[in-house]
């Protein structure tokens, strides 16, 4: 599994919203830096890994590393406001000072996929975690058989990252979309992800890994899906973000089972959580 230790789990470093990109209503990308230069090149992250961000006075969130830029020492989160975390995020915009805590948890499992084809499924915001192991991916093409995106939302102006599309298409990745529900011009698929991963050709069962993040209704359906088509589920990844407090496995909120998401995840081989994905979140 991908994972960088945090050296303190409860050391924050401060930080500056430097700029803000509204990707739709509600959900937008922080670009945030480091305020201690010396802290920078000690702050590493997977793919798939989470910092905790605090608001001095308001809270503190759990939010998934969206990317990275080390040139700019710039560390990307996909935030959808929600609660007053990430309401009062949003409302401060560029230039809020901020606290970042973390790497925390296991992130994509992209050493054990080399050598396969690798299948991402995304639903809604669910893209965000899977875009570093997207990136890397591509950044290491050659080492991987097929690599192919299926991503759903639920109107065509909610989907992430298209701006993105074009690039990842020519670095060797086959994107297909779909949405819930089709507006005016849109001419791609409606409906449920799952029909595209039912559809998905080709489709060679005995190479393929298959990372997934979305609702957990989308994931348990997605799984069902490929299972059936001879995928084994040790190859099967998905990224569960229920209840996430202390990041430290301490608080007990976010557990699964014998698991801790936020320690033991949040990325999880289905095979086992499976049992317990019928439980509903609390």
């Amino acid at each position: 599994m991908s994972t960088v230790v945090a050296r303190n789990p409860w050391l924050a470093h401060r930080a500056t919203v430097e700029s803000v990109c509204a990707e739709y209503y509600g959900v937008n990308t922080y670009f945030l830096r480091i305020d201690d230069d010396s802290a920078i090149g000690a702050y590493q992250c997977a793919p798939g890994q989470f910092n905790m961000l605090y608001l001095p006075g308001v809270g503190e969130a759990a939010i998934s590393v969206s990317g990275w830029d080390h040139r700019r020492a710039q560390w990307l989160h996909t935030v959808r406001t929600a609660g007053a975390v990430t309401r009062t995020l949003e409302q401060l915009g560029v230039g809020a000072p901020l606290a970042v805590r973390g790497p925390f948890g296991r992130g994509w499992p992209l050493d054990e996929a080399t050598g396969r084809d690798l299948v991402f499924v995304a639903g809604g915001i669910g893209l965000a975690p899977l875009r570093p192991a997207i990136v890397e991916a591509l950044a290491r093409r050659d080492q991987f058989g097929g690599l192919t995106l299926i991503y759903g939302a639920r109107t065509p102006d909610t989907l992430l990252y298209e701006r993105e599309f074009a690039a990842w298409e020519h670095q060797g990745l086959k994107i297909q979309t779909i949405v819930d529900r089709a507006t005016r011009g849109w001419l791609g698929n409606v409906g449920v992800v799952t029909l595209l991963v039912d559809r998905l050709r080709p489709f060679h069962a005995e190479r393929t890994v298959l990372f997934a993040c979305g609702p957990e209704v989308m994931m348990r359906f997605v799984a069902k899906s490929v299972l059936a088509r001879g995928v084994p589920a040790s190859r099967l990844w998905l990224a569960m973000e229920r209840n996430m407090h202390c990041a430290a496995g301490f608080c007990g909120h976010c557990q699964l089972g014998p698991a801790f998401i936020c320690k033991d995840g949040p990325v999880l081989r289905y095979d086992a959580i499976a049992p317990y994905l019928e439980v509903d979140a609390l």
